[in-house]
């Protein structure tokens, strides 16, 4: 990769979600998961908000949303200490410049503003990765085709490298169980979450998807005739520093369960596609 190559295709993320959107209503599971436990989570918070934005690719239902929230399709970068609340829905993966879009998030709240955020995480798409990289490994090389997810640890560090106060990561972990390969890649389509990485990609011959479904019913099929898919929702919680904040008792606090500090267990039933 050269120096001024970024690792996600800016261009072709716009024509992913444009092309999703036609269909979003009916892939939109996930998405519809994660903003029910961000309303959730901001409903334990005690204290109010007078100015917040919403910030997804896709529209969201406003019914259930604060009025107070505006929704944008890209984090903002308005005037600093100008919001009191940020909440962020399953974009940040392909930020290709992550670690400065959330210190500008934290610098565009006010002293004592929220940001809540989820964003796929490590374990996201495992399977598939394991079973494409295989199959084609077997037919003359691979070619990177899941993007490599943020780990925890690494998203709890850059929260404090941004200035967050008070950081804490939370994670739902969700398996959803597909009928065939075909079908959960028609899923992420209609997510807009097909392959982003920057740089020629190489389409899939049959024999190579024949073998990688092969593979992925070898390894996670189950006795029903499905495959699992797994996604992991890494949940984000940040304060913007205020005088008043309680200070963190050591290190380490962003590894802290976000569900335990509301006080809220969140229970979800296990979709099949």
């Amino acid at each position: 990769m050269s120096k001024t190559q970024t690792l996600f295709d800016s261009a072709r993320i716009a024509r992913y979600r444009a092309r999703a959107k036609k269909c979003s209503a009916d892939h939109a599971f996930l998405r519809d998961r994660v903003f029910g436990d961000i309303l959730l989570r901001l409903d334990s918070i005690t204290r109010t908000f007078d100015r917040g934005v919403l910030v997804s690719p896709f529209a969201l239902n406003a019914d259930t949303a604060p009025d107070y929230l505006e929704q944008k399709p890209a984090l903002p970068v308005p005037t600093k200490s100008s919001l009191d609340l940020i909440l962020s829905l399953l974009h940040l993966h392909v930020d290709n410049y992550l670690p400065a879009t959330l210190r500008a998030t934290r610098q565009s709240l006010r002293p004592d503003g929220l940001f809540l955020g989820a964003i796929f995480g490590e374990r996201t798409l495992h399977e598939l990765r394991h079973a494409l990289l295989s199959a084609e490994s077997e037919h003359g090389g691979a070619q990177a085709r899941i993007i490599p997810f943020a780990d925890i640890r690494s998203l709890g560090d850059l929260m404090q490298r941004a200035g967050f106060a008070l950081p804490v990561i939370d994670v739902d972990r969700v398996t959803v169980r597909y009928s065939s390969l075909s079908a959960l890649m028609h899923d992420l389509r209609g997510m807009g979450e097909s392959n982003p990485l920057s740089g020629p990609v190489r389409p899939l011959r049959r024999d190579v998807l024949l073998r990688a479904e092969e593979i992925y019913r070898q390894h996670y099929g189950d006795k029903k005739g499905r495959i699992a898919a797994s996604f992991e929702i890494v949940h984000l919680c940040g304060w913007a520093p205020h005088e008043s904040q309680q200070q963190p008792l050591k290190p380490g606090s962003a590894q802290i369960s976000l569900s335990n500090v509301l006080g809220r267990g969140l229970k979800h039933k296990t979709p099949e596609k």
